[in-house]
């Protein structure tokens, strides 16, 4: 069977992109891709830099794996800040009447990845 018959898409592959860790989270970069991260101070058009890079891969046969980082940082800059949407965590005991209802809306920073 095709891809086209299972009517799935090709997993993209890139050539350049790393690896890199912010907000206790782990993000892919891609130069020119767009990413929403935990929520990092800034006005939109501030320039950034991730020293906390993990993996590069610059061609098919060129890899740098850090121990735990490589020396080189990613810039990027903040395009806007957003919030996600909202969560209900809903807390409730039968026959009990408790019934805890809160809401939750997770800040967020979106950033465009400028250089590996």
């Amino acid at each position: 069977m095709s891809v086209k018959e299972t009517g799935l898409d090709a997993m993209t592959t890139f050539d350049k992109y790393a690896i890199f860790q912010t907000g206790g989270k782990q993000y892919q970069a891609v130069e020119g891709k767009t990413l929403e991260i935990e929520k990092i101070e800034g006005e939109p058009g501030t320039a950034l830099e991730f020293s906390e890079v993990m993996l590069r891969k610059l061609a098919a046969d060129q890899v740098e794996i850090g121990q735990p980082y490589v020396k080189s940082s990613i810039k990027a800059s903040i395009v806007k800040q957003t919030r996600g949407p909202k969560l209900i965590a809903f807390k409730f005991k039968r026959r009990k009447k408790s019934r805890v209802k809160k809401g939750h809306r997770q800040d967020y920073t979106v950033i465009r990845i400028e250089q590996i």
